[in-house]
């Protein structure tokens, strides 16, 4: 609890042993990184009321029963934060009405799109993300301020981290490496260091994905060079332990281990955890999760699967990081089949390749793991699995230009 928090052990002995916190802030952002649920704290979160009341400048409005609205859609958002909602904006920008709170505007629809990625159907947010990249750039040849111009670049950079992600997981893997190092020099134009590390960490998972480890240690560490105390660096750690593990170094492997989480210790929590681009101690654990099964260490990676899984869904059962989760069955199965579980182990296969959200190449890598474990007790061992798997390897990868 105490990494998950970010606390040392002397720290969590003085929650359990000494008075009760009393600052609301630091219960909430407990509350957020435990994933507890609403209905069992006795506080609200920003936004939220429990209290009936009439409608605040901060909500959309309010039920019949006076309780607040707390927004959800991505419409809601941006009225709330600006008063404005996507239509408008996109009128604006169109007029070349561009002030702050346009500027704004284009920051919080660009982060919620980021925010999507986990879940929103590839296909849809990929037209989504390359529609706002073209606005962006038609804003780059406008008149704008110093500060606005390199705001816009910011933004610009951050969807083409998204559209190149998204090319990647549909298998389309020369778009993802154009759009890759347009979003290399949008942020070096930006002097945004996090989307720079963010581009490196991108062609760190190309390489991973595609077996070229040693390549994977460089990238990552262009990418911590580049954005060496950005929240970043702690995901290109955690590729490097990744790629280490798959080459046989456990050494290396710890190591790196130990500077990404020496390095999340030292950041604030992030206000958005749900964004594809910042890392939290969920992120890091399903990290440490990959590593744990290649290095064989069956109870640790069992342990980080079951948690991945668990905070991966909400109290009402739906699936918020169906990727995450996928892999993490995965784990589970690779595990089950070293054990001798062979149908426990093709269940959960299937399971995983049947997800609805995915990033192709990371699925056609686990998966590959554990049928070279199940090829241990001959090629009729989970047959099921295998002829589900045989399909979705010869299904090519769907460009959505």
């Amino acid at each position: 609890m105490g990494r998950w928090l970010g606390l040392t052990q002397a720290q969590v002995s003085k929650i359990e042993n000494g008075k009760p916190e009393q600052n609301l802030e630091v219960l909430r952002n407990y509350a957020r990184i435990l994933h507890l649920p609403q209905h069992i704290l006795w506080f609200d979160f920003p936004g939220q009321s429990r209290l009936k009341s009439l409608p605040t400048a901060n909500t959309g409005g309010s039920n019949r029963d006076g309780s607040l609205i707390v927004p959800q859609s991505q419409d809601e958002i941006l009225l709330a934060n600006t008063g404005m909602d996507t239509l408008e904006l996109i009128n604006r920008i169109r007029s070349s009405a561009i002030n702050s709170s346009t500027v704004d505007a284009i920051a919080i629809k660009v982060e919620q799109l980021c925010c999507d990625y986990p879940h929103m159907d590839a296909r849809k947010l990929i037209h989504s993300g390359r529609e706002w990249l073209g606005k962006m750039t038609d804003l780059l040849g406008g008149r704008l301020s110093l500060a606005q111009h390199r705001n816009i670049l910011s933004n610009a950079g951050m969807l083409a981290l998204l559209v190149g992600c998204l090319e990647n997981d549909l298998g389309d893997q020369t778009a993802a490496e154009a759009t890759r190092r347009m979003a290399m020099d949008l942020g070096k134009d930006a002097g945004e260091s996090g989307i720079v590390g963010w581009s490196h960490e991108m062609l760190a998972w190309f390489h991973l994905t595609t077996g070229n480890y040693r390549a994977v240690i460089n990238a990552a560490g262009a990418g911590i060079q580049a954005a060496p105390s950005h929240s970043v660096a702690v995901q290109l750690y955690g590729q490097q332990a990744k790629a280490y593990a798959r080459m046989g170094r456990p050494e290396e492997v710890r190591q790196a281990l130990e500077k990404g989480s020496a390095l999340l210790d030292n950041l604030p929590f992030p206000e958005r955890p749900d964004n594809h681009f910042v890392v939290d101690p969920d992120k890091w654990d399903f990290y440490a999760m990959d590593t744990y099964r290649i290095v064989g260490q069956d109870n640790l990676a069992k342990r980080n699967a079951l948690e991945v899984i668990r905070r991966g869904v909400k109290p009402d059962g739906q699936i918020v990081t169906p990727m995450r989760n996928a892999e993490a069955q995965l784990t589970l199965a690779v595990i089950a089949a070293r054990q001798g579980e062979t149908d426990e182990a093709a269940t959960l296969g299937i399971e995983a390749l049947q997800n609805g959200r995915q990033s192709r190449p990371s699925l056609l890598m686990v998966a590959s793991e554990l049928e070279h474990e199940l090829d241990t007790y001959g090629q009729r061992a989970g047959s099921d699995f295998r002829e589900l798997f045989e399909q979705i390897k010869h299904t090519p990868g769907q460009d959505e230009s």
